[in-house]
């Protein structure tokens, strides 16, 4: 094996000899980069041959993710060839080896041919059926990460219990030599924020999430083709927060919403490059936080329909009840607004008292929303403040 710097949920997982491999970790723990550091380091010299499938519930969330991950890791090891990266197909060639990346958004892929090893990405995010599709097809190995859930899943019901499965904790501890000052602060002053998510992205525990802000919501399989309102909201992010970017559609007093992009250490110019890949006409609206205004007006000159927000007193209150009036109807594959949904709450006073003022966490996403839900229909009963 190369000489390479690894952390403690590396060994844990090179050690594990059993079929599945489950890592349960908290934020910044290290659990996805340790398992592409094995799969590439030791898995792919060991044998050739040999197909590995790295998969997360959508494409575009794994590219984000796992697959950035896995060739910042090639490249850091002077290994990654041009020659041998198929983009068109999200393939890559290593050592006689085949290692594919899937969306599960692309049905045929999960029904496909049959592989030696899987690594199951954010698999909480996958249904049951999802499961039972992969790990029939795959011959040698499986491993999956995950967040732990506040809900009951297939993971806790139906592998852990299984005799050949590892089960695996870790948290930021575990990776804290990896980490910068500011990134551990920002974990431990969970604790100061709310106690469930200490446990769960803290200490990568199970916990229960009380107090959430949005309960008429659900799942649907796509958005409706006859909407007819549609219209846009753009949160930007860069280093720690993703810039979030929502497809808004009102149809007979429901709102239907799409996640199109959610991924940290975007310019204003990829921004404007993934509108053209998404199809975004010029005559569209796109709602935008109003304390970006050089971002606004750089994606505006690109020819765009970008306006800022209104922002005031109250307005993220004001802007929540207004989406409250609502019910959400959640595209299938928005897995990230999916698990903002969950998570965003009101804080608690000492006593355990709901306040009237939300935490600001798991609300990238849902910031987006707001602003488009707000400046479009908010506007026309009364003029709405959107708040930061």
């Amino acid at each position: 094996m190369l000489n390479i710097k690894v952390s403690n949920v590396f060994e844990r997982n090179y050690k594990a000899n059993t079929k599945i491999i489950v890592n349960q970790g908290g934020s910044r723990s290290g659990k996805t980069y340790s398992i592409l550091q094995l799969l590439i380091f030791v898995k792919a010299y060991e044998q050739t041959d040999c197909v590995f499938t790295i998969v997360r519930k959508t494409l575009t969330a794994l590219k984000a993710s796992a697959m950035r991950d896995f060739f910042e890791i090639l490249r850091a090891a002077e290994l990654y060839s041009e020659r041998n990266h198929n983009k068109s197909e999200n393939t890559y060639k290593l050592n006689g080896n085949l290692f594919e990346f899937v969306g599960l958004d692309q049905p045929q892929k999960k029904r496909g041919a049959k592989r030696d090893f899987l690594f199951v990405n954010e698999a909480n995010e996958l249904s049951l059926e999802d499961w039972v599709q992969l790990s029939i097809r795959t011959k040698r190995q499986i491993f999956l990460d995950y967040n732990p859930s506040m809900e009951e899943h297939w993971i806790y019901e139906i592998v852990l219990p299984r005799d050949d499965c590892t089960f695996i904790k870790s948290t930021y501890k575990d990776n804290e030599a990896f980490l910068d000052p500011e990134q551990v602060r920002e974990i431990e002053n969970l604790i100061r924020i709310d106690d469930s998510y200490w446990k769960i992205y803290g200490l990568g525990e199970m916990a229960q999430v009380k107090g959430s802000i949005y309960s008429r919501w659900q799942i649907v399989d796509e958005f409706p083709k006859d909407c007819p309102v549609v219209f846009y909201g753009l949160d930007f992010g860069y280093t720690n927060d993703p810039t979030a970017f929502v497809k808004i559609g009102l149809k007979e007093g429901e709102l239907y919403l799409q996640e199109m992009i959610y991924e940290t250490n975007l310019t204003n110019q990829d921004i404007g490059e993934r509108f053209f890949e998404l199809g975004i006409k010029r005559t569209e609206e796109v709602f935008a936080d109003s304390a970006e205004p050089k971002s606004i007006y750089e994606i505006y000159k690109m020819g765009f329909n970008i306006k800022p927000v209104l922002k005031g007193p109250d307005s993220i209150v004001n802007g929540i009840d207004v989406l409250k009036r609502y019910k959400l109807n959640v595209c299938r594959n928005s897995t990230n607004l999916q698990r903002e949904l969950k998570h965003y709450k009101w804080k608690e006073d000492m006593n355990g008292k709901s306040l009237n003022v939300p935490i600001d966490k798991f609300n990238d996403l849902l910031d987006a929303t707001r602003y488009g839900c707000v400046m479009k229909m908010g506007r026309k009963r009364r003029r709405m403040w959107v708040g930061k």
